[in-house]
């Protein structure tokens, strides 16, 4: 089995511009064991299908413990990187988001999704708030043996109406993706920006490797690497997915 620090080493060089590593979100060890075994040369969570998947919603219900269980029986049972999806750092304050990185490393996970959003309340941490969280987030990092990848999440678009300019926000995330460029981020991750010019400028404007989403509207994966994405994520579409079939089939035994 390779080590930490090989997968480490491994996952961040799995980030190319045009060569995007592709990630199907998985939620606990059977698949992502079944994500490795089919060639996957990565594994990530997605918080929404993980807290479904022990009957919490989404939102940092899933109690933190629970979740560094969790990741720790996925990372033991697959050979490649396992990225956790950590929400909002589980914490307001950049010493919690500290402590949750630290303990997302110390399970085995060599990456992090860490978003802007306020778990709990309206809107975006301002710039200024986030950096400090991004920053302490790099600096828990930097202090485990292995570094973690620090995937820097903005919810500009996911949280945009469609009554929202479109090339605003993208102004907006632009100077976001800059800002957690220098606090320290490894990542970019813009989920729900969808347009195919306005991810390209993202890529080309943005100095991290961008990660973009699929969902309904997106551009293909093929697309996405022409554009210059670096990671395109499924979220919580395979979980959704798993559980229509498992819907159907029970629909049928049961005619429910």
């Amino acid at each position: 089995m390779p080590s930490l620090q090989e997968k480490a080493s491994t996952f961040r060089n799995l980030h190319k511009k045009g060569d995007p590593l592709v990630l199907y979100n998985i939620w606990d060890p059977g698949t992502a064991k079944i994500a490795a075994g089919a060639g996957a040369p990565a594994i990530a969570t997605g918080s929404w299908s993980v807290a479904e998947a022990f009957g919490f919603p989404d939102g940092e219900k899933l109690p933190r413990d629970l979740a560094m269980e969790n990741i720790n029986r996925i990372c033991n049972s697959v050979d490649v990187p396992v990225s956790l999806d950590l929400e909002a750092g589980y914490g307001t304050t950049p010493e919690e988001v500290a402590q949750s990185v630290t303990l997302a490393g110390q399970n085995g996970a060599v990456g992090v999704n860490f978003e802007d959003q306020i778990i709990g309340g309206e809107g975006l941490y301002s710039i200024e708030d986030q950096v400090a969280r991004v920053s302490a987030a790099r600096k828990a990092s930097d202090a485990l043996d292995v570094p973690t990848f620090i995937n820097a999440r903005t919810d500009i678009f996911l949280k945009a109406s469609a009554s929202n300019d479109k090339r605003k926000l993208l102004e907006e995330v632009i100077v976001r993706g800059q800002a957690y460029t220098d606090a320290g981020a490894d990542g970019f991750f813009v989920p729900a920006l969808i347009d195919a010019d306005l991810v390209k400028e993202l890529c080309e404007k943005c100095p991290l490797p961008v990660n973009i989403m699929m969902m309904s509207g997106c551009p293909s994966i093929r697309e996405l690497a022409a554009l210059g994405v670096a990671r395109i994520s499924h979220g919580p579409g395979p979980f959704r997915a798993a559980m229509a079939m498992i819907e159907k089939d029970c629909s049928a035994l049961y005619g429910g």
